[in-house]
């Protein structure tokens, strides 16, 4: 195994095969994989990736930026009368799911002007598409919390990217690094495709750089236009914020080594930063911060970004014709016990699948024990309401 590469937690060997193909893309490459690593395409999910001369748009994924924001309220679980009609108000007043746009479109914002003035002129052209999606979730794993912390405090928590707008920017220079254009191409591959790298160099990598910077700003905006559309439900002020990506690329020095470091699934931890980090439907979730030590420095100040899947999503749900409805395939997971033990783990439950149940993700807190040393608890928050896409949305961004 190469000394460049360190693995917290354990994982199967198809995971780190992965993250060894994608380091072995440049001599001197370094690699970290996060404890709630899996398969994900080309790049394992939880996988870090530090390059000298490159920036790979299948490292990042097609969910540019996606991220999660938690934001503490002056409420506390006492003043809250009724979760379920919170719950059913959130899944109403936010669009949920594929490819649909906001019910309620925002009619002008900052981003609005810097995909406007995007380097790419492919980019330019889906201005429209993110005026229509700003402020929407989507689907799979992504989702509209309320939690309540060790001290009774309420926090809004979101987790969701940058959307169709990310999704086609992303697809677009994953064709130009296969060396077709953004037109045409066939993007990735599948899951065992080598890593798809950009020359920071050249034209087509500094395009990409800011092309996906300016997808990062989108999904910044939409995880706050949700948020502040759940403080007006709730009627609260918010107190406190953390916010961050964890499917993004990053201009660092490390032990004085300058670095693109290329982050998919994995929470950027430097020292004194903090990061939320989601667990199931059916699992708390945190507040961490990063720490300094020789630990944190191999890891790239990097951690997990949530329990990390033990069963695909296939596996979980089994396979169903959309059309008519007809199970080709069941699943492992039985739904209604799933639901049946978030309820007793005091979570209203919204929207969600059984590829989503607590079952499929291991326990955060194991995960979150592999970091020790780099990483502190903060803050410890339990899932009250949980809003998601319906089970028969699907997920098309993969990552």
């Amino acid at each position: 195994m190469p000394s460049r590469l360190a693995i917290f937690g354990s994982h199967e060997q198809k995971t780190i095969a992965q993250l060894e193909r994608c380091a072995a893309a440049e001599d001197g490459a370094r690699a970290v994989l996060c404890a709630d690593g899996h398969l994900g395409y080309s790049m394992p999910i939880g996988g870090v990736v530090g390059y000298h001369r490159f920036i790979s748009p299948s490292g990042v994924g097609y969910d540019i930026a996606c991220g999660n924001l938690a934001a503490r309220t002056d409420l506390r679980a006492s003043d809250i009368g009724d979760w379920t009609r919170l719950a059913a108000e959130i899944q109403r007043s936010i669009s949920f799911g594929i490819g649909r746009k906001n019910n309620d479109p925002v009619s002008d914002h900052p981003v609005f002007d810097r995909i406007a003035a995007s380097p790419s002129l492919q980019q330019r052209q889906l201005l429209q598409l993110a005026r229509d999606q700003l402020g929407t979730v989507g689907s799979g794993n992504h989702y509209v919390d309320l939690l309540e912390d060790e001290n009774e405090r309420v926090w809004i928590g979101v987790h969701f990217g940058s959307r169709g707008f990310g999704h086609r920017t992303a697809t677009g220079f994953m064709r130009i690094a296969q060396g077709g254009s953004w037109e045409s191409g066939r993007a990735e591959g599948d899951m065992e495709s080598p890593p798809l790298l950009l020359p920071l160099a050249r034209p087509s990598g500094q395009d990409y750089f800011e092309a996906m910077t300016i997808a990062g700003e989108y999904a910044y905006a939409g995880r706050e236009l949700v948020v502040e559309r759940v403080r007006q439900i709730l009627g609260a002020t918010i107190v406190d914020s953390v916010h961050n990506h964890h499917n993004f690329a990053w201009k660092e020095t490390h032990g004085g080594d300058p670095l693109v470091v290329v982050r998919k699934g994995a929470t950027p931890a430097f020292p004194g930063q903090r990061g939320f980090v989601g667990g199931s439907m059916g699992d708390v979730s945190v507040i961490l911060e990063g720490i300094d030590s020789a630990a944190s420095r191999t890891a790239l100040y990097s951690t997990v970004h949530g329990a990390g899947r033990v069963m695909s999503r296939t596996q979980a749900a089994g396979r169903v014709q959309r059309r008519t409805g007809k199970v080709i395939k069941p699943g492992l997971v039985d739904w209604q016990s799933a639901q049946r033990q978030v309820r007793e783990f005091g979570a209203v439950l919204r929207g969600g699948g059984p590829d989503e149940a607590p079952e499929v993700y291991r326990p955060l807190d194991s995960v979150l024990s592999a970091h020790a040393g780099t990483i502190r608890v903060l803050h410890r928050l339990k899932p009250r309401a949980v809003v998601m896409a319906g089970r028969n949305e699907l997920d098309p961004y993969k990552d």
